[in-house]
């Protein structure tokens, strides 16, 4: 529908302007201005009307057509306004043919009409762009997909057939049938354009697929979990579909505008009737300043300001990662004064990672960091894995180690160059009867103030072997700890700048979590945040949003849309952050696709920009008519001032390209990082928390 809607104002304006140029070229105002002539033959003094009647008729009349619900509504609007001004012009224009006296409107009509086919033909296309969106996103799904039966063997079938727990082959190259696990092979599977992330992503037995993605080189096996409405790519459709539903306040700002500036109009051509009459008696010139009055209120510009912004600002999310799913929520966004954040999975990591290291006994980090890793190889723990990846991270030489042993609530053990290594919290160091060196327990110490985990690494000597300890004496079978990491919840790199951007745009930060005070202020400090409730269940989430909002705060929350969604639900506006299946979420109002939490602040930042130029836009498109419509009904007359409708049209135009270039001003907004205002990258690396 919307496709044919724009074909056909693509179409009538494209015909409409080609049959306005002998109107503009024969028009006496326009040569007098510009200094240009025609060649007058019999007959060219009928250019005029007729092309501008076949404009009227093809180009108009749609306006008057959509006209009709407004006023059976009882509800004019911004189509009343414009068919009114068409129609006038019109007849008045028509009457200058039979009462030569009379000026005509001939050219500011039909370029009244061009630019109003302009504005709808740029709106339906951008409507029309948001569905195609729709059809590209089910493109991506295939058609059939190539199910593994159970004697091992591949057989084609329509994706529609493909059940939960079916065995699924993707070859290399291929779409990702259906949402699903990887059960075997290794790829690089490209998602940019579900997650927005240019970089293909590696995949291994164990994770997620998405419906849609195309794989790589790799050839992978898929169970799969989630199928039709069920799977990601529908929820993003349906995100999508929503979104064009929905319809922008400041849209409907200027439709109201164009409601009132109809009845102003009516009211300044009564008032100048009424007023010209009695001054000097009815004639042509009453009919003239009326006229006037009726045709500048007509809304050239204001048909434009709003479908210009709102194509541009689409572009821009878009390109950002921003999904919109509600576009009130969108313009909301730049009254925010206060902003939540969910701690695990958006300001932080969500999983342990390694912040600190300390040594004793001559033994580096490095080395440390060597031995608890091949104690740790055969874990699966998440201190395990934390541990394994700071190693990596230091690019440190995997040593080898045998005899693990699980110390269930103490810790592991393993043999590592013919010595028995333990790693393991305080559990471990009292089954050892170990000795922690005056360096460690201050190292722990401090750890403990910031909430953070520690472990212990101890290398077990001989007997008899001199420990080289704070003891200084022989050390146990057992040994004494020879260094100790520090474990937290990572903070996310990109959460200092977030937190620092949100403050220098006027907002307050504010973070939820349900761990304990301590971990929940130590991120806090860390981060500069303003507002912290720990502790906090994830059903009395949305308790705590409330609680802002009773404040007088106009609150954002920022979560995963999962256990977050009743406080997103709450919120004035509720923003899910995340990538894979979470884009789905449906208690949101925008969905930041990219997982970064940097992106609330461009959210911020576009919203706020956006607004900016629809009210510029708005001023300058129905604000000249203060002074036109006066000026048109003659109020300053008496001095020698009166605005012959040719100015007028000048005038009208005028605001008109003054809205198309302030709206493609909106582009130049850069919401790049690092130059965001006041907002700048680290110059070093900040601990993590």
């Amino acid at each position: 529908m919307h496709e044919g809607h724009e074909q056909m104002f693509r179409r009538r304006f494209f015909v409409s302007t080609l049959l306005s140029i002998p109107v503009l070229l024969y028009s006496e105002t326009l040569q007098e201005w510009l200094g240009f002539s025609v060649p007058v033959f019999p007959g060219s003094e009928w250019i005029n009307p007729v092309f501008a009647v076949v404009v009227f008729g093809y180009g108009g009349v749609p306006f008057l057509r959509m006209a009709v619900p407004e006023l059976r509504d009882r509800a004019p609007g911004m189509m009343t306004l414009i068919s009114m001004a068409i129609t006038v012009a019109f007849v008045y224009s028509l009457a200058s043919v039979v009462l030569p006296t009379t000026s005509a409107f001939f050219w500011e009509l039909v370029t009244l009409i061009d630019v109003m086919l302009l504005g709808h033909w740029i709106e339906m296309r951008s409507v029309r762009r948001a569905s195609s969106a729709l059809d590209e996103l089910a493109k991506l799904l295939p058609d059939t997909a190539e199910r593994i039966t159970g004697s091992g063997d591949t057989e084609e079938v329509p994706v529609s057939d493909l059940t939960e727990d079916d065995l699924v082959l993707v070859r290399p190259g291929a779409s990702v049938p259906a949402d699903g696990v990887v059960e075997e092979g290794d790829s690089d599977v490209n998602e940019s354009m579900i997650t927005g992330e240019s970089r293909p992503v590696s995949k291994d037995p164990g994770d997620e697929v998405i419906g849609g993605t195309i794989n790589g080189d790799g050839s992978l096996r898929v169970r799969i979990s989630a199928t039709g409405e069920e799977t990601t790519l529908a929820g993003i459709m349906r995100l999508v579909e929503e979104a064009q539903k929905s319809e922008s306040r400041t849209q409907m700002l200027a439709d109201r505008a164009a409601g009132w500036l109809f009845y102003v109009a009516v009211a300044a051509a009564a008032v100048t009737a009424v007023a010209w009459t009695v001054a000097v008696s009815f004639d042509a010139t009453v009919v003239e300043r009326v006229v006037t009055v009726l045709v500048i209120a007509c809304p050239h510009a204001l048909g434009l300001a709003i479908p210009l912004v709102v194509a541009i600002n689409t572009s821009l999310a878009a390109q950002n990662g921003m999904l919109i799913r509600d576009r009130i929520a969108m313009e909301e966004a730049r009254e925010l004064d206060t902003i939540v954040f969910d701690k695990t999975g958006t300001l932080t990591e969500g999983e342990q990672g390694v912040v600190d290291v300390a040594t004793v006994d001559g033994v580096d980090e490095d080395e440390a960091l060597a031995l608890a890793a091949a104690v740790e190889g055969d874990s699966e723990h998440m201190i395990a894995r934390a541990i394994r990846e700071a190693a990596d991270e230091r690019g440190v030489a995997a040593r080898s180690a045998t005899g693990f042993e699980a110390l269930k609530g103490r810790g592991v053990r393993a043999t590592v160059d013919g010595r028995t290594v333990h790693v393991g919290g305080p559990n471990l160091l009292s089954q050892l009867d170990s000795d922690v060196p005056p360096e460690l327990t201050a190292f722990a110490e401090r750890a403990g103030e910031n909430a953070r985990t520690v472990v212990y690494l101890v290398r077990e000597g001989e007997r008899g072997e001199p420990s080289g300890g704070a003891s200084g004496g022989a050390a146990s079978v057992a040994g004494d700890p020879v260094a100790a990491f520090a474990l937290a919840d990572v903070i996310r790199e990109e959460s200092y700048r977030v937190v620092d951007g949100l403050h220098e745009l006027g907002i307050e930060v504010a973070m939820l979590t349900g761990d304990s005070k301590d971990v929940a202020d130590a991120v806090a400090e860390e981060l500069g945040i303003d507002t912290v409730f720990a502790e906090v269940l994830p059903e009395d989430k949305d308790e705590k949003v409330q609680e802002l909002q009773n404040q007088g705060k106009f609150v954002a929350m920022v979560g995963d849309g999962v256990n977050d969604a009743p406080a997103l639900t709450r919120a004035d506006v509720g923003i899910a952050i995340g990538s894979g299946t979470d884009v789905a979420v449906q208690s949101a109002d925008i969905i930041l696709v990219q997982n970064n939490p940097m992106d609330v602040v461009r959210l911020v930042k576009l919203s706020k920009a956006s607004y900016r130029k629809m009210q510029e836009n708005l001023v300058w498109a129905a604000g000249y008519n203060v002074f036109a419509i006066p000026l048109a009904a003659g109020v300053l007359a008496p001095i020698g001032i009166l605005l012959s409708p040719a100015v007028g049209a000048l005038l009208m135009s005028l605001s008109t390209v003054i809205v198309a270039i302030n709206a493609q001003f909106l582009r130049r907004v850069d919401l790049d990082l690092p130059s965001l205002p006041g907002v700048s990258v680290p110059g070093e690396v900040r601990p993590a928390d």
